[in-house]
């Protein structure tokens, strides 16, 4: 049993990351654009529209703020420990060094669940956005190869073969990242640039059409309905922790992870806010459960120019949150696989790209299954609650840490820690008891399945376990 909690100590897993061959070529600029790109995307420009027609009315913007505070006492938490164990394996190398292998492990099936699903969210998401945008070009993609087999058609039958597009863009940005880090940021800047300015413009055409009777019946479903609604949109800040991942490619990890942290949680915050005031203004929330919430809206409104430019830049922005989605996984899978939980071939560098070409190949062909053949909202709802149990976890290991290695090096302190961690796990357990109301199955059956294969192989394969054994 004992062996079942070893740890790696902090100067080891420090002493592992100087070994790898990746490129340092990240400043604190990109790793502010990998946040905002990981962040803003479907959560705001396909599942706003549902929740506040399902859950929250125009209070969906108090949903927003709920669930922004849950980021922001988790997001402090990693950047301490971003700030003093700058590796790729984000909160899994910070449960190692904390808790124990076996913890490690059931936090890195949550990260899985987290990337690869949310990843699987965005693509099917960006598939909905093209699909609507062809439409009304005079392009019509048959319905068989725009859904999941499980989703109804028009016509009320189960007539869906594949989500098609879903499955191109999987293959097109694993391509992207196949090629090399570099490349993918400057991509990733352009694309986040473009985001933000079409949502800037969605601002600026929503605000004068603004009725403020819409506003009138802001609660309909009462504070219940508000917390409902943070676990639903809890998926739009999913991403912040992707910058954690890029550590051991970063100029000056120590200074800069912070910063990327909480800077790009802060800015997406504001932004979410005001959208989804703006949104729930301009058409009455009742008609917002739809898959292009935003360009219907302003479509509703007359602005079909301002419709067009907003699908235009929800396809530019989800490709940013598929990119970084996709490249944090596979950082984690080779992070994973260096300490032996996972076969050695995900930690393998390609000679001329210096990137773990295995792990993106493996990533890309699981998105594009997973985005081809499952519906959007039992993916969401399923990152959201991988993403929530490493939180809780990330901030246990925080305190933990300040009492076991008070003196350690901190290059950055999460202020109040005694109050802010604990409201972060508060927080984040509240959001998983509500989410596994209705999800609890799959999320159980998932972690099963992760149990096994760490006794069967991570157990023996450990790389703790070899130096244990030629003890």
């Amino acid at each position: 049993m004992k062996l079942l909690f070893r740890k790696k100590s902090l100067e080891n897993i420090l002493e592992s990351a100087k070994k790898n061959s990746f490129k340092k070529t990240l400043g604190v600029l990109d790793l502010v654009f990998i946040g905002i790109g990981s962040i803003i995307g479907t959560g705001i420009f396909v599942l706003t529209g549902q929740a506040a027609a399902e859950h929250a009315g125009p209070a969906i913007a108090l949903s927003f703020l709920f669930s922004a505070l849950v980021c922001v006492f988790a997001g402090l938490a990693y950047a301490e420990l971003a700030s003093m164990v700058p590796v790729s394996g984000s909160a899994y190398t910070y449960t190692y060094a904390v808790m124990g292998e076996f913890v490690a492990w059931l936090v890195a099936c949550g990260l899985i669940l987290e990337y690869t699903v949310a990843s699987s969210t965005v693509s099917a998401g960006w598939s909905g956005y093209l699909v609507g945008i062809l439409k009304q070009g005079g392009i019509i993609i048959p319905e068989y190869l725009t859904k999941a087999p499980s989703q109804l058609c028009e016509d009320g039958t189960y007539c869906a073969l594949v989500n098609l597009p879903a499955v191109f863009v999987s293959c097109f940005i694993g391509t992207l990242l196949y090629i090399g880090t570099k490349e993918s940021v400057m991509i990733n800047r352009i694309l986040v640039s473009v985001k933000l300015f079409v949502i800037f413009i969605f601002i600026l055409v929503a605000v004068p059409k603004i009725k403020f009777e819409n506003y009138q019946d802001f609660m309909p479903f009462g504070w219940k309905g508000v917390l409902s609604g943070s676990a639903a949109i809890f998926f739009a800040y999913l991403g912040f922790d992707a910058v954690a991942t890029t550590a051991e490619e970063c100029k000056n990890p120590k200074r800069d992870l912070p910063i990327g942290i909480i800077g790009s949680l802060l800015i997406c915050a504001l932004i979410y806010v005001v959208v989804s005031l703006c949104l729930t203004g301009i058409v009455n929330y009742k008609s917002l459960a739809n898959p292009q919430p935003l360009a219907q809206a302003l479509r509703d409104n007359g602005s079909n120019i301002g419709s067009a430019l907003v699908g235009t830049g929800a396809i530019a922005g989800m490709l940013t949150v598929l990119l970084v989605m996709m490249y944090g996984q596979s950082r984690i899978f080779f992070v994973i696989s260096r300490d032996g939980l996972l076969p050695k071939i995900f930690s393998k560098i390609h000679k001329k790209h210096q990137t773990p070409s295995y792990s993106i190949l493996v990533v890309s062909i699981s998105v594009a299954l997973i985005s081809g053949f499952t519906p959007i909202r039992t993916m969401g709802d399923m990152s959201s609650l991988g993403t929530l149990f490493a939180f809780c976890l990330v901030s246990i290991g925080v305190l933990v840490l300040r009492v076991r290695r008070p003196k350690l090096e901190r290059n950055f302190k999460c202020p109040f820690v005694n109050i802010v961690a604990p409201l972060s796990i508060i927080g984040c357990g509240f959001l998983i008891i509500k989410l596994l109301e209705e999800h609890y199955k799959p999320f159980l059956i998932w972690f099963i399945l992760g149990i096994i294969f760490y006794i069967f192989y991570g157990f023996k394969n450990s790389s703790l376990s070899k130096s244990h054994n030629r003890k």
